[in-house]
């Protein structure tokens, strides 16, 4: 008999703490009033310092995990990992600037003012441009996908993420008459990717050298899991303390943001799931490379979304509502995946 594979309890209820920490910091931003201003205004380069910690903290733990010696088998059978890459940088951003266009520009035009709704565009984009990393880990776990291939997909995209993000974001907001700061926009890359990446590639070489891989994926990885919760949920509390005001004065604005972000996911996996399945891919790299496709690394869509356009800005919010609708989608992507195993 099967073992039922489970998602750890954080994870599961991801979409409630989340819950829980919008409406906290939604309380704590309308008590402290003017008062948030003293954490809002701790920048440096346009970069707010609480924040940017916080996010680190997120990012670090999940670049532990990249082991980029896993690439050099990839050659044995490369298709699952082409078709990777080709759903996650020749499809996706373009479908989700796509979908954010008809919503936010056409269908919620009497809803959104046109020069607002440039960023609620830009916020998708940020979204659609960052594959998901850490969060892929669970769902492969739960699908039954094959780990080490799964690994060798969340590595070989980290690394294109160095050199294709910043250009593919540029050119989708650009075609959205959103004025891009490149410098920012790059300067948001190495603070967030290719700092914590170059710190946990160190932190395992030393960790491993000194005490054992076995030791290092058992004893000292999991002790970083939490770290990284507990960074989203007080970077979330943060955001929404920020986005306060905008919220309460429009609070039908995260409802607005869920649908195409929603309809988006569900998309890229059918797309993913059923081009897979014609590929002749085998379930185990089929799911996680679905999985890959649908969710997103909402840690860096995050960071960037503050550093290009502010804490309290519709960019930011619709990256934050991303992370809020995720988990319970994944979810059932997952039983989907899972319902139709071949």
């Amino acid at each position: 008999m099967s073992e039922t594979k489970k998602i750890a309890f954080f994870e599961k209820y991801l979409t409630l703490w989340v819950a829980l920490c919008i409406g906290a910091g939604i309380l704590i931003g309308h008590l402290a009033g003017d008062d948030i201003s003293v954490l809002s205004d701790l920048e440096i380069y346009n970069v707010n310092l609480p924040i940017a910690i916080l996010i680190w903290l997120m990012i670090y733990p999940m670049m532990l995990q990249i082991d980029f010696g896993s690439i050099k088998g990839v050659g044995k059978a490369p298709k699952g990992l082409i078709w990777t890459l080709v759903i996650n940088w020749l499809i996706k951003p373009f479908t989700m600037a796509f979908f954010a266009w008809i919503f936010f520009d056409q269908l919620y035009s009497a809803y959104i003012e046109p020069d607002m709704a440039g960023e609620y565009i830009a916020g998708a984009i940020l979204l659609g441009v960052a594959p998901c990393t850490a969060m892929v880990f669970v769902w492969s776990y739960l699908t039954d996908g094959d780990p080490n291939y799964t690994l060798v997909q969340v590595s070989v995209n980290d690394l294109i993420i160095l050199v294709a993000f910043v250009p593919l974001v540029g050119f989708l907001l650009g075609i959205t008459n959103v004025t891009v700061p490149y410098g920012t926009l790059v300067a948001s890359v190495v603070i967030f990717v290719v700092v914590p990446l170059l710190a946990g590639v160190i932190t395992s070489k030393i960790m491993i050298q000194k005490k054992g891989e076995d030791w290092f994926k058992k004893e000292f990885l999991p002790k970083f899991k939490p770290v990284s919760i507990i960074a989203l949920l007080l970077t979330l509390i943060l955001l929404f303390a920020f986005q306060g005001p905008n919220i309460l004065n429009n609070p039908l604005i995260i409802l607005l943001i869920a649908v195409p972000l929603i309809i988006q996911t569900y998309f890229i996996f059918f797309l993913a799931w059923f081009g897979g399945r014609k590929l002749k891919l085998r379930h185990a790299v089929c799911a996680p490379a679905s999985m890959i496709g649908a969710s997103n690394f909402f840690e860096l869509a995050v960071a960037v979304a503050i550093a290009l356009f502010g804490l309290d800005s519709p960019a930011a919010l619709v990256t934050v509502v991303g992370v809020l609708v995720e988990v319970p989608v994944m979810l059932h992507l997952v039983s989907l995946a899972n319902k139709w195993k071949y």
